[in-house]
């Protein structure tokens, strides 16, 4: 054993000398594998001119959109229309058990008779306002009579005929008879007065009848139907939502920074994925006039030319906004932009080595994208492949080709 263990110390220090050796020198192989420049394709930037525009989202709204309701209280006794039928202006769409309403106008109708009976009129005669009455007449009579007799005793009694105490009893009587006839004269303008008031709620019967019948206020579609026959409502509660689906309207919210390129008639352009690869125009009616406080933007409103079925109330549209024509911008590949975790990146390759600028793309043409011309100069050499493995200071070996 001894000679055995004189033999194994040589070998195991012949073996870690030999190791020692070896680790140096391939911790050297493995730096320069690590220093060794990554290789990427690249692709130069241009200058290209192109209009400048901007995207904004709006929504289209119905032209009208009404909720139709009944102004009296009463049973709903039948709905002629449902959701999605389309309607016609005046068209009946709702009734209301109308007995009571008749019943009222019967009643109206029965107490103005009565009042013009009372003034000598007839029901035939209910727009006519008499000067007088029989009750008028007679206490015009009277008076009349008592003033010729008045007048004869203010003869008589220079001649003696008649007695001072005679006289005066004749003046007075006229007085009263004189009163009687003003009195009439003011019972029958309380009377004509009153006969105006029961033409006024006959009317207001008739009225309340008519309102048991809803008709549609303009031609449009239904869109909500709350209530069912047989239900009791309550003055203006919602029956029906109709809306007016053309002509369409636009509603939009333009950045401050282009709301100096709006202007009444002007054209919009915009499209929806609802028709995907169709362009409709809009023209401008409305604008506030002034912007909102907080987004620091201009509401408008446009009309729709076209009426297009694919086209419908609440759809959510892009519109594209020109701001300027031949504007100079720069466009590199779209390869070259990597996008990670809601970032965009650009790496520029500048004397071998790789600068990373992160932006917000612009618009994409025909396979080029715009960015900032302050990040990126025409003839820039853009990365087009391994962008993964790019990091800001890192060195390449740049290879043109797409």
């Amino acid at each position: 054993m001894a000679k055995l263990g004189l033999v194994l110390i040589p070998l195991l220090a012949f073996l870690m000398s030999g190791c020692s050796k070896s680790a140096p020198g391939q911790a050297e192989a493995s730096a320069k594998a690590q220093a060794a420049p990554l290789a990427v394709r690249v692709a130069t930037a241009e200058s290209r001119q192109l209009g400048r525009s901007i995207s904004v989202t709006g929504s289209l709204l119905p032209d009208e959109t009404v909720s139709v309701s009944s102004e009296v209280a009463g049973r709903l006794s039948e709905i002629r229309v449902d959701f999605g039928q389309s309607v016609r202006q005046g068209e009946i769409i709702a009734e209301l058990d109308k007995r009571e309403f008749v019943w009222q106008c019967d009643r109206s109708r029965a107490a103005l008779s009565q009042a013009l009976a009372r003034i000598g009129l007839d029901a035939n005669q209910e727009d006519v306002s008499p000067d007088s009455t029989p009750s008028v007449r007679l206490a015009k009579a009277q008076m009349e009579d008592m003033r010729f007799k008045y007048e004869n005793a203010a003869r008589l009694i220079q001649t003696g005929d008649v007695s001072q105490e005679r006289y005066v009893e004749m003046e007075k009587a006229l007085r009263a008879r004189e009163a009687a006839y003003e009195a009439a004269r003011d019972d029958l303008r309380t009377q004509i007065a009153g006969v105006q008031a029961l033409r006024a709620e006959l009317k207001l019967a008739q009225k309340r009848l008519s309102d048991a019948t809803v008709r549609a206020p303009f031609d449009g579609a239904v869109t909500a139907r709350p209530v069912s026959p047989g239900q009791y409502l309550r003055e203006n509660t919602p029956i029906l939502t109709l809306v007016k689906a053309y002509p369409l309207r636009l509603r939009a919210d333009i950045p401050e920074s282009a709301a100096g390129e709006i202007r009444g008639g002007g054209l919009l352009e915009f499209s929806t994925d609802a028709a995907p690869g169709a362009r409709f125009h809009a023209v401008v009616r409305e604008m506030n006039p002034a912007l909102e406080a907080r987004s620091r933007s201009l509401t408008v409103e446009a009309r729709i030319r076209e009426r297009d079925p694919r086209l419908r109330p609440g759809m959510f549209v892009r519109i594209d906004l020109a701001l300027a024509r031949d504007a100079t911008a720069v466009v590199v590949p779209s390869e070259a932009l990597y996008q990670i975790a809601g970032l965009t990146k650009v790496f520029v390759i500048r004397d071998g080595r790789v600068v990373a600028s992160q932006m917000a793309p612009g618009r994409e043409i025909g396979g080029w994208v715009e960015v900032r011309a302050d990040r990126v100069r025409p003839g820039d050499s853009v990365a087009i492949s391994n962008l993964g493995s790019l990091v800001d200071g890192a060195q390449v070996v740049a290879r043109a080709g797409r």
